[in-house]
């Protein structure tokens, strides 16, 4: 996974890449002839007194390093340029990924882990490649030429390279092999404190009213606890790795030094090679540590490419054509026998779902929590697909209409208003972009939201919080109803979005509503009964089947469910 997500992703890359490696070749060849040259300088400038060898040779020596310094510097800064392009490019490929996801792809992962995977997971695999770029390349270019440069200089000793250069690998082989598991459960374990974090911030309110302040504090000092233990037990096998490659470094100088020290007593070798070869193998031995540093990132960053790529490797349910039908206006909104069952559910949450409705008609579904309302809402602008049967649209399904077309003729209000942080303007052009003032103050307006808007300081430009939480719940809800009503969509969903209004309000604004949406279809999910006693037609919904059809009048006069829910009402109404 993490070679064909580097694979991927870095192929607009190639040219700066292919620089990045002649570069760091140049660099790596500059830094493996200096030795030799140095060797030449104590062999034979110092022996013999040659002052002018010694000053030629330094000279090169000087430009040879000039050369390597400027290379170097150089790759370095084409390889930071593409490992941050590489990361840009993957956070914008999950962000679009998670875009086109269903809800039911967002339950199954789980927002915080997508946010875990979009940020923390992208930045190890981004400094992976980074350290790919500016240690991947020079390494077995020094290794190698290191080992034929220190053989060049004496074969005698050879055989300690035959023993060092196994032994690290091996040595560094088994501390990365005992971190894998650990790194991966690293990963998760961010994933669990991300999720403890954002519940108590989310939740806040709920927290605090219930004086749970304690108990939440132990479950974050848990996952917190968690996260802390798995890091230390993986920061102990990283740990010991330094410590180790470090002795094996020193055994084998010592034991060049050792031998190498018999071969020149012997004269089987000069002092100058001697000292040439110890440089080559602490460049062999420090280019198998960069390699193994940088290997010491592959196992975490493997995970995190990992769980990358099972998010841009997931369907959505939700399969947008690439051609379909084009949606100018919606004259008629058709479900045929619609059923939708929820991934690993036992039961479908919808079952045999048939009506329709046209333009000036209004939709009103009712019945007891969980009975599917909002499910069946969400159906229309294919925030679900249903799984059996079909939504028309114009007699078309909307599986094969273009989806873009279509959604710009469909205006919801989810049953949790939610407000972008921003202004109140931003958030209203969110249903239409190009909306004027004129237009967004009819729309609050409409919403009956005009008057608190036009109290605060700065009007349109007043300032909204994330989740528009500086607003109360009825105060979020009509500006929901009027970024939905600045669009002037053929479809109106409004999915219980009048249920933080007062009675008074909740007539004013559906009284304003009426000749807004009087060419428009409208589905309405409430649980008030006053709310929908005037419409078209109200669907009684009761364990994902409709039990009952018709007007007020009608259903109170044949249908048990809606007098129930009528009678629980007005009860409840009289005894206040």
């Amino acid at each position: 996974m993490l070679l064909r997500l580097l694979r991927t992703h870095l192929a607009p890359y190639r040219t700066w890449i292919a620089i990045i490696v002649a570069l760091q070749f140049v660099s790596t060849v500059a830094m493996l002839y200096l030795p030799s040259l140095n060797a030449d300088i104590i062999d034979d400038g110092v022996a013999r007194g040659d002052i002018g060898l010694i000053i030629r040779t330094g000279g090169i020596m000087l430009a040879v390093s000039i050369v390597q310094i400027a290379c170097s510097v150089t790759a370095v800064w084409f390889s930071a340029r593409t490992a941050m392009a590489f990361g840009r490019d993957l956070r914008a490929a999950v962000f679009a990924k998670v875009g086109s996801f269903s809800g039911r792809e967002v339950t199954r992962i789980g927002a915080p882990s997508l946010i875990t995977r979009n940020t923390n997971d992208v930045q190890q695999v981004q400094m992976l490649a980074l350290m790919a770029c500016n240690i991947g390349v020079m390494v077995p270019i020094m290794m190698v030429g290191g080992i034929l440069m220190a053989m060049r200089e004496d074969l005698g000793l050879s055989w300690l390279l035959a023993v060092m250069v196994p032994t690290l690998f091996l040595v560094v082989g088994i501390v990365v092999s005992r971190m894998v598991p650990n790194f991966r459960l690293v990963q998760e374990r961010i994933d669990g404190v991300n999720r403890v974090l954002r519940e108590q911030i989310t939740g806040i309110r709920v927290v605090r009213a219930f004086v749970r302040e304690p108990e939440e504090t132990k479950r974050f000092a848990k996952a917190n606890d968690d996260l802390t233990d798995v890091s230390i037990r993986a920061g102990r096998w990283l740990a010991t790795m330094f410590p180790l490659v470090m002795l094996v470094v020193n055994v084998a100088s010592v034991a060049v030094l050792w031998f190498g020290g018999h071969r020149v007593d012997d004269g089987n070798m000069e002092v100058g090679a001697l000292t040439a070869f110890l440089s080559y193998l602490m460049q062999i031995l420090m280019s198998i540590m960069m390699g193994m540093f940088m290997l010491m990132m592959v196992p975490r960053s493997a995970v995190c490419a990992d769980r990358i790529t099972e998010v841009l490797d997931t369907p959505s349910s939700v399969v947008l054509p690439e051609a379909g039908a084009i949606t100018d206006t919606i004259d008629h909104l058709e479900f045929d026998h619609v059923e939708f069952t929820y991934p690993g559910a036992e039961q479908p949450v919808l079952r045999e779902i048939s009506f329709d409705a046209r333009p000036g008609e209004t939709v009103a579904i009712i019945g007891s929590t969980g009975a599917g309302k909002s499910t069946l809402v969400n159906l229309v602008p294919r925030l679900f697909d249903a799984t059996a049967g079909a939504v028309r649209i114009d007699g078309v399904d909307i599986r094969e209409r273009d989806a873009e077309t279509m959604w710009t003729r469909i205006g919801l209000v989810p049953q949790k208003a939610f407000l972008f942080s921003g202004t109140i303007a931003d958030n209203l052009r969110y249903g239409k972009p190009d909306a004027t003032e004129q237009e967004m103050w009819r729309a609050l307006e409409i919403s009956q939201a005009r008057d608190f808007v036009e109290a605060m300081a700065d009007g349109l430009e007043s300032t909204v919080v994330q989740g528009g939480t500086n607003f109360s719940g009825g105060q979020r809800q009509r500006l929901a109803i009027a970024r939905a009503v600045v669009r002037e969509p053929d479809v109106y969903l409004f999915d219980d979005s009048f249920s933080a209004l007062d009675l008074a309000t909740d007539a004013r604004l559906r009284a304003a509503l009426k000749p807004e949406t009087r060419e428009a279809i409208v589905l309405l999910v409430a649980q008030r009964v006053s709310t929908i006693r005037d419409v078209d037609q109200i669907l009684v919904l009761e364990d994902g089947e409709v039990v009952g059809r018709g007007t007020h009048d009608e259903l109170l006069a044949d249908c048990a469910t809606y007098q129930e829910i009528v009678e629980s009402q007005l009860t409840a109404e009289e005894a206040a």
